[in-house]
């Protein structure tokens, strides 16, 4: 006990030491989110597979134990084991060159990316929360949406596996008045779920067609039961802004077919961190604007 109040003490007289030590830690988190988004929807994929299989009366394909701990990190081109030397956040990308050091094939350049962008968020976090709870429970939020967010940009999925904790977390963390009381994060979740709900059901009724997934209005939720509801309002103008911005880009620039679905998590999930910095003074900025 001595030695952790002795360890709190120096963090809070060494702010640069507790900032450098949280961005060493988002960077290896960062790594472990590149194997998450990675393999998370390739798990739910063969527990799909098995499951329709066990349906059918068919024996389920045998495969090799495939989870986030097993196999090792191997390069997908050559199927070598990554050395824990090859596998240091960011610094192992640059040494290599972005390159495999068995087969010389490229390896792609959003892993450090990811762990850039993890270790900067975190480090951030540390720095404007301090040695808080606030902290920690920021840091969980901001790492799922990390994760979710390259998920969603890959697959379009939103999995059930981290939206639906990350809804009942935040209703836990807000238990204390962490972020905001628990009414509000309650009201939040209850909103944030039913806000998209109704839109996805209006459009559907008038168009024939579905025009986001059920795991939109989760992560909705999910931030409502995070930041409360009053930031819902900044959330989801944000995150439409920019998602209509970037569909014109794509659909004017990169000849993206009108038809072909864009996922909406992403922008959800940096609304979500935009308000969880800013959303306050956004808020309050906006009603001293308001005449």
């Amino acid at each position: 006990m001595e030695a952790f109040q002795t360890t709190l003490a120096l963090l809070q007289e060494v702010p640069a030491f507790f900032v450098g030590s949280f961005l060493l830690l988002g960077l290896l988190v960062g790594s472990f989110l590149n194997v998450v988004i990675y393999r998370l929807p390739k798990i739910m994929e063969r527990e799909w597979s098995d499951f329709c299989a066990e349906q059918a009366g068919q024996t389920p394909p045998s495969a090799e134990t495939f989870n986030l701990v097993t196999p090792r990190s191997r390069c997908p081109s050559c199927a070598t084991p990554v050395h824990a030397m090859d596998n240091i956040p960011v610094l192992s990308y640059a040494l290599l060159r972005g390159k495999c050091r068995h087969c010389a094939a490229p390896i792609g350049l959003r892993y450090p990316i990811i762990e850039a962008l993890t270790g900067l968020l975190s480090a951030y976090i540390a720095w404007r929360f301090g040695v808080t709870l606030m902290t920690a429970a920021a840091l969980l939020f901001c790492w799922s949406l990390i994760a979710l967010t390259f998920i969603d940009a890959d697959t379009q999925l939103l999995p059930d596996q981290i939206t639906q904790p990350l809804i009942w977390l935040g209703l836990l963390v807000n238990f204390g008045g962490v972020f905001t009381d628990l009414n509000s994060a309650l009201i939040g979740a209850v909103i944030g779920y039913l806000s998209l709900w109704s839109i996805y059901w209006l459009f559907k009724l008038i168009t024939g067609k579905e025009g986001m997934g059920y795991g939109d209005f989760k992560l909705l939720a999910a931030i409502g039961a995070w930041l409360g509801w009053s930031m819902l309002p900044v959330v989801i103008l944000l995150s439409s802004l920019v998602g209509a911005v970037v569909g014109i880009s794509l659909i004017v620039f990169a000849q993206h077919g009108r038809s072909q679905p864009i996922p909406f998590g992403p922008y959800l999930a940096g609304g979500g961190l935009i308000a969880l910095f800013w959303g306050q003074s956004l808020t309050q900025a906006y009603l001293a604007w308001m005449p």
